[in-house]
């Protein structure tokens, strides 16, 4: 199986067909935001973009809300396939988003400011179907445009092999740097949204058919 690659921050029709022709495996669409997101979008909109996703496509919401009840709620009001609780949330929070979510796979960002990381990820896999890694700033939790120490992320691949989760690595990735971060981390899954946009914001038809390209060029091994 090759590594999968999800396009974020889809906010127009255009970046819509822009992710699909480049033939990713996943798109994101952000709501419910704390921290800053230029691609944020409301319930109303990200549902008319979701409906517009053909079959095999995986929908993804990402959320920065922390109430379980509202994180299901959005997620019923837009129609997605999976939820990336991507806020700064309890164990408590994601679980109940898990038990409430109606089948849907589960992904928990967890932001990689160090070491620490690792333990944080082993902490949270069995609550969850996947662990994101990504960077974060003081005023975002994401689409920082930012790389982080990816032998933190190895690590973390390492120890959630033993549990069965797959890690999706995040965090300043483009077509130009993502096939050595799949080298050197081995993820399940990349996922890209500021490194393959214009300067407006909009994605960037070249740019993304590269990364996932990259991506697909790649078999996935677990890691030894």
């Amino acid at each position: 199986m090759t590594v999968r690659a999800k396009i974020c921050g889809i906010r127009s029709e255009r970046d819509l067909r822009v992710a699909l022709a480049a033939g990713a495996d996943a798109i994101g669409f952000i709501s419910g935001i704390t921290h800053f997101s230029e691609d944020a979008l409301d319930a109303e909109r990200a549902a008319e973009l979701s409906r517009l996703a053909p079959p095999y496509v995986t929908r993804v919401l990402v959320t920065h809300l922390e109430d379980a009840a509202a994180i299901v709620d959005l997620a019923d009001r837009v129609g997605v396939d999976a939820i990336q609780v991507h806020g700064l949330v309890s164990m408590d929070t994601v679980r109940e988003v898990r038990k409430t979510s109606g089948g849907r796979k589960i992904i928990k960002a967890v932001h990689v400011t160090g070491p620490e990381a690792v333990d944080i990820a082993r902490s949270v896999a069995p609550d969850c179907d996947a662990v994101l890694l990504d960077s974060r700033t003081a005023d975002r939790l994401g689409g920082t445009g930012l790389t982080h120490d990816w032998s933190v992320s190895a690590a973390v691949v390492t120890a959630l092999h033993e549990l069965g989760c797959p890690v999706v690595l995040a965090g300043g990735l483009g077509p130009d740097n993502v096939a050595d971060a799949i080298a050197r981390v081995h993820p399940f899954a990349v996922d890209v949204n500021s490194g393959v946009e214009t300067a407006t914001g909009d994605k960037q038809p070249d740019a993304c058919a590269a990364f996932v390209t990259a991506a697909h060029r790649t078999l996935w091994c677990r890691p030894s």
